[in-house]
């Protein structure tokens, strides 16, 4: 390790060069990957869904998931741990709405409060470092209600649709002032 390089940036790179290498059909780099990041999304999946048995099983979809679509992760859009978690929290999600769906039970008031993760996030991760000063300052510069909704769906974990019922507003106004929020974020971030 280099003199200025901090052991989580030497992380950072690791993973994003294992993600890079799965990308490839890298068996080794899979089996890597899977090592430095299977509890944390699983850590992810198990606060999303009602039972163990369906986070085991949205986790091996997940990595299933991530063998197959790991060719389309970009390094320069998002980190590794940031993509990832968001495969993880999308898949468990979906698995949610199909729980609800078979009629087993789930209380969304206590979901939304397992999601919170006491770990680093996928947005603090995307963060990370010196992009983390950029990313606030791209978000003060957006309207105070795509701020707010961007913060609130990506830090705390939170679907559209409970955020319409926090904010008051329909779940489609919802999900454009989100899209129309992170389009101007991209492009505030991009170099």
């Amino acid at each position: 390790m280099a003199q200025n390089e901090a052991p989580d940036d030497v992380q950072r790179a690791a993973l994003q060069a294992a993600l890079v290498n799965t990308g490839k059909g890298d068996r080794a780099a899979f089996a890597a990957l899977y090592r430095m990041t299977s509890a944390k999304l699983f850590g992810i999946c198990i606060r999303i869904l009602p039972s163990r048995q369906d986070a085991e099983e949205v986790l091996q979809e997940v990595f299933i998931g991530i063998w197959d679509k790991a060719r389309q992760y970009d390094p320069h859009r998002a980190g590794a741990m940031a993509w990832l978690c968001t495969v993880a929290r999308n898949r468990a999600i979906d698995r949610l709405r199909s729980v609800r769906g078979r009629g087993r039970e789930a209380d969304l008031d206590t979901v939304a409060e397992r999601i919170a993760d006491e770990g680093p996030d996928a947005f603090s991760q995307l963060a990370f470092g010196q992009d983390l000063h950029r990313l606030n300052a791209c978000l003060s510069q957006l309207e105070e209600r795509s701020a707010w909704a961007i913060r609130t769906a990506f830090l705390s974990g939170v679907t559209h649709e409970q955020l319409a019922i926090r904010s008051g507003m329909p779940a489609g106004t919802l999900k454009s002032i989100i899209r129309r929020g992170l389009l101007r974020l991209r492009r505030c971030m991009e170099p």
